[in-house]
């Protein structure tokens, strides 16, 4: 995966404390029957195409080829898990995520302050250098020492990483998606098109996602209202009942990614959960939707068929969640 998504930790870093409720060591999947389903909507799952072969996609992500997928019911957040429901989650466990315990994470320089944006406080990532990596950023304090969440309380969650994620799901009684589960449920029941909402980025001339309006990365418009993350329910839901499936904040999913996991030739495949390893030396986990750094000219992601990837360690400003429960 590129940086210009999400920029992944060194492998360099000092290790976090073990995530002894997330189990990362072990690849195996299990159905979860029993958390609340408030917030949560039905969805009845069948049969459906996964995957894009079109000429707006990113052939080395592993985009295709298109399959039928048949999935079972299963219920899925309404919306990202926002900054209210996580620090419930706080509270209730005393957890500590993986950018607390690192000590930093990665914050859009955009979003610093000008004083900051070239202090001794951060370091810019080469390649990337809108990305900085920040001393003291977290879930609590997004843009680092002197940030807060007022008034961001149902905002997503950010700076949560796939391990954070997992921690999250276990207390809540629930699950990351499937990145097949994800897919269908982003798609709100209409075949191949590229948004929730079809194949029209605006139509009518309206927004109906936060992704970068203007000349990424200098100037942003805001167009849509937005610079940073919207609030978890600022655009009307798809079809399903579910809101900001694409752009907003990327949304972590269960899978080990791979760029060969779609089969060829196409074959119906029965509720996938993804590669039974890792394929690569340093693992990564599938993330879907975009997010409001998302723009045309480089990272043009923010549609339902599109992947990515990072380190289930790695935690940004623009990656956040949502959870799934069986039926």
């Amino acid at each position: 995966m590129d940086s210009c998504c999400t920029p992944l930790r060194p492998t360099s870093a000092e290790p976090a404390a073990p995530v002894t409720a997330a189990k990362t060591d072990v690849p195996g999947f299990n159905r979860i029957r029993a958390g609340d389903t408030a917030g949560m909507v039905l969805l009845p799952g069948g049969e459906f195409l996964m995957g894009n072969e079109g000429d707006y996609g990113f052939a080395a992500d592993g985009e295709g080829p298109v399959h039928p997928v048949r999935l079972t019911p299963f219920w899925m957040d309404a919306t990202t898990v926002t900054n209210d429901q996580f620090n419930a989650f706080i509270n209730a466990t005393g957890y500590r995520t993986e950018s607390e315990r690192f000590g930093w994470s990665f914050v859009f320089f955009g979003h610093l302050p000008p004083a900051r944006q070239n202090g001794t406080e951060r370091v810019r990532v080469v390649g990337s250098e809108w990305w900085c990596r920040v001393e003291g950023a977290s879930w609590r304090r997004p843009e680092g020492p002197g940030s807060h969440l007022k008034n961001r309380r149902h905002h997503p969650v950010v700076h949560v990483s796939w391990n954070d994620a997992l921690a999250y799901c276990a207390w809540a009684g629930k699950r990351l998606p499937t990145e097949a589960e994800w897919e269908y449920a982003a798609r709100g029941g209409l075949v191949q098109k590229r948004y929730p909402w079809g194949d029209d980025l605006e139509p009518e001339g309206k927004h109906r996602m936060n992704v970068w309006q203007g000349v990424f990365p200098t100037q942003n418009t805001l167009a849509d209202g937005h610079f940073g993350p919207a609030p978890a329910k600022s655009y009307r839901a798809n079809a399903h009942g579910l809101y900001q499936m694409t752009g907003n904040v990327w949304e972590w999913c269960w899978d080990f990614f791979a760029t060969n996991t779609y089969p060829r030739p196409p074959a119906l495949r029965l509720d996938p959960a993804g590669p039974a390893k890792p394929d690569s030396a340093q693992p990564r986990r599938v993330m879907r939707g975009g997010s409001y750094l998302c723009h045309a000219s480089y990272c043009n992601r923010y549609r339902v068929d599109a992947r990515s990837s990072n380190t289930p360690d790695s935690a940004t400003t623009n990656l956040g969640f949502r959870c799934v429960r069986d039926v």
